[in-house]
């Protein structure tokens, strides 16, 4: 797999299109969908966003790159541990939907704890390119508190755990492509976890697409 400029404008090429066309039928067939379907348009401005860090780097431009990089941060943030779990909240049975708040508080409460301590800290966001990956090396607040490993896990716990416990069977199976992402990620590309996995995360929500208008058609009938 090929990680590039290139890379990540074809994957925000063919989201944001597609994430259009699933907003679209949510919004004629059924809204409690309309939050899930905005999903890969969020990950393919991402996407487009890393396309830009890219391009920054590549004409040697450093505030470019911080400001591109904040952009994507903000994504990796924000549209996945608070958007993702809050989508999920409109799919569930009344009874539930307490559960996945809770997730969508977290979410926010950790995308806040790690994202806005960038504007207050010069230097808490460096990006580094590699041949085939781009690596955001960070400090976040926990880390005078917790290990960056644990942090990373109660991110991914609050982002995946909500679509695997999920009632709805096509959301579980979303998740347990995400964990395939994770395992991909730190079996091969631990050094630039972050790009890698909202890559690969980007490219697996493609399948949203096929389930909004699969979960939309049973509605309509």
């Amino acid at each position: 797999m090929c990680f590039s400029a290139e890379a990540s404008f074809a994957a925000a090429a063919a989201l944001l299109p597609a994430g259009g066309v699933a907003m679209q039928r949510a919004v004629r067939r059924n809204l409690t969908y309309l939050p899930i379907a905005t999903l890969p348009l969020l990950f393919g401005l991402q996407q487009l966003s890393e396309g830009s860090v890219w391009m920054a780097g590549r004409a040697n431009h450093p505030s470019a790159v911080e400001t591109s990089s904040l952009a994507y941060m903000f994504f990796s943030y924000f549209a996945w541990p608070v958007w993702v779990p809050f989508s999920t909240y409109f799919l569930e049975p009344q009874q539930r939907r307490s559960l996945y708040l809770m997730f969508v508080i977290s979410g926010a409460m950790l995308a806040g704890i790690q994202y806005i301590p960038y504007f207050t800290h010069q230097g808490w966001l460096i990006t580094r390119f590699y041949n085939y990956a781009v690596s955001y090396q960070d400090t976040v607040l926990l880390d005078a508190l917790i290990p960056r490993e644990m942090t990373y896990l109660i991110y991914l716990m609050i982002v995946i755990l909500p679509l695997i416990i999920s009632s709805n069977r096509k959301l579980r199976f979303f998740g347990g492509l995400l964990i395939g992402v994770v395992a991909v990620t730190y079996t091969f590309f631990i050094y630039a976890y972050v790009s890698v996995f909202c890559f690969g995360g980007a490219v697996m929500s493609m399948f949203l697409v096929w389930m909004v208008f699969q979960e939309t058609a049973d509605v309509a009938k």
